[in-house]
C-alpha cells in the first residue's frame, strides 16, 4: 500500500469526553469574519459539536470553520450574514478545537533535507506507485504546469501520453501554459521558438500573439481545435478527452485565450472546485500557480470505503527556493520536492508509468 492511513484520536480519552464544544459568532458583514475566528491550517482539525467531534471533509490553509449542520471549511471572501464561524485560538481540544497531526505516520511530512545534490529516487518511486494507485481506484490527479513545461516537444508528447493513459485527471495553469502549448500544434514554436530544433524563428515574436487571436477569432479553444488549426499537443488531447483544465489569469496576460478567468475570485473557486477533488496534485515550473494550489488542496482525502488518506502535492522545479516556498505553503505536510529540469521529469514519468507496446499504440492512433 502506498499511502499511510489516518488513525484518529481515541474520543474515549475523558480530556476529549470533557472538551467543551467549539464557540461561534454570527457574521454580520458579507466577506468579514467575526472577532477571534479561527484561523484554519492544513494539518487535520477536529471540530467538537455538542458530543460529536468532526473532521472535514476537506480542510484549507487560512480559511475559517463554519458550523452549517456540519462543519464546512470556508473562504473568508465567501461567508454570508448569519454563517456561523468558529473562533477561539487554541488548538489542544479543550475548546473544541483540535490539531491532530499524529494521525498520520511521520513520513507523511516533509523535512527541508533536500537539495540540488539529493538523490530523489524514493520521491519518484512513490510517486509513481501513487499515480498507478489513482488511477486504479478511481483518483483525481490534478496536474499544475508552468508554460515552460511545453517548450519542449518530447514533454508536449509525454504529457499527451499520459493523459491518453488516465493520468491526468486535470490541468490547472494560467494564459501561457495554454498558449504556447496550443502555438506548438498550431506554428511547431512556443514563444517563437522551435519546439524540437530549439531554434528561434525569423518574426517568431508575432507567433504566440498570431495564435491568440486565431483563437478569439474562432471563440474558444474547443472551436479553434475543431476546426482544424491544431496538429497535436497537450491542451489539443485534454479537449479531445473532454479533462477539465482551469486557467487563471494575471495582470501581464497577453491575449488572453477565450477560456482564461480574469476575475481572481473566479479563478480561486474554480481551482478549488477541482482541488476539492484531487487525490494527488503534481506542480511544475510555476511558483504562483503551484504556491496557490499548496494553499487551497486540502492536505487529505475521505476514500469512499471512509478511509482517510493525505493528498500528497508533488513540488518539480529547477530552482530550490521554488520548492521550498511551495513546501511551506503545504505546512510541510503531505508534500515532496524534486530539484530536477521538468522536461526531463515528465518524460521519466512516461517511461515509468506506460509500457513501450502502450506508447507505440498511442503513436499510431495519433496520427
Amino acid at each position: 500500500m502506498c499511502y499511510s492511513f489516518f488513525n484518529p484520536p481515541n474520543f474515549n480519552d475523558p480530556k476529549y469526553k470533557s472538551a467543551k464544544s467549539v464557540n461561534f459568532l454570527e457574521v454580520q458583514k458579507d466577506g468579514v469574519a467575526p472577532e477571534n475566528f479561527y484561523l484554519t491550517t492544513h494539518l487535520p482539525t477536529y471540530y467538537k459539536l455538542e458530543d460529536k467531534w468532526i473532521l472535514p471533509e476537506h480542510n484549507s490553509l487560512n480559511c475559517v470553520a463554519v458550523i452549517d449542520e456540519s462543519i464546512r471549511i470556508k473562504e473568508i471572501r465567501e461567508l454570508k450574514i448569519g454563517d456561523k464561524v468558529v473562533v477561539g485560538r487554541t488548538t489542544d481540544g479543550s475548546d473544541g478545537i483540535l490539531i491532530y497531526k499524529e494521525g498520520f505516520n511521520k513520513s507523511v511530512y516533509e523535512n527541508f533535507g533536500h537539495s540540488v545534490e539529493s538523490s530523489f529516487s524514493t520521491n519518484y518511486d512513490l510517486l509513481f506507485k501513487l499515480m498507478k494507485y489513482e488511477k486504479e481506484n478511481k483518483g483525481h490527479i490534478v496536474w499544475v504546469l508552468g508554460p515552460s513545461v511545453v517548450f519542449d516537444y518530447d514533454t508536449r508528447i509525454a504529457l499527451t501520453h499520459l493523459a491518453e493513459a488516465g493520468f491526468v485527471n486535470c490541468l490547472l495553469g494560467g494564459n501561457a501554459i495554454a498558449t504556447h502549448d496550443l502555438e506548438g500544434g498550431y506554428l511547431n514554436t512556443a514563444l517563437g521558438q522551435n519546439i524540437y530544433t530549439q531554434e528561434n524563428m525569423p518574426m517568431g515574436h508575432y507567433n504566440h500573439l498570431d495564435l491568440l487571436n486565431e483563437v478569439r477569432k474562432s471563440g474558444s479553444i474547443k472551436s479553434f481545435i475543431d476546426e482544424g488549426n491544431v496538429k497535436n499537443g497537450f491542451i489539443k488531447k485534454l479537449t479531445e478527452m473532454d479533462i477539465p483544465f482551469v486557467l487563471a489569469g494575471s495582470i501581464r496576460d497577453d491575449g488572453p485565450l477565450p477560456e482564461v478567468y480574469s476575475d481572481v475570485e473566479d479563478s480561486i473557486m474554480k481551482m478549488k472546485e477541482q482541488l476539492n477533488k484531487a487525490t494527488l496534485v503534481i506542480c511544475l515550473a510555476t511558483m504562483l500557480h503551484s504556491v496557490s494550489a499548496a494553499n487551497l488542496c486540502s492536505s487529505y482525502t475521505v476514500r469512499e470505503n471512509g478511509m482517510i488518506s493525505p493528498v500528497y502535492v508533488y513540488s518539480i522545479d529547477v530552482t530550490e527556493n521554488v520548492t521550498r516556498k511551495i513546501a511551506a505553503a503545504r505546512e510541510m505536510m503531505a508534500v515532496r520536492s524534486i530539484v530536477t529540469n521538468v522536461q526531463d521529469f515528465v518524460v521519466n514519468c512516461e517511461r515509468a508509468l506506460i509500457e513501450k507496446e502502450d506508447i507505440h499504440e498511442i503513436q499510431n492512433a495519433d496520427i
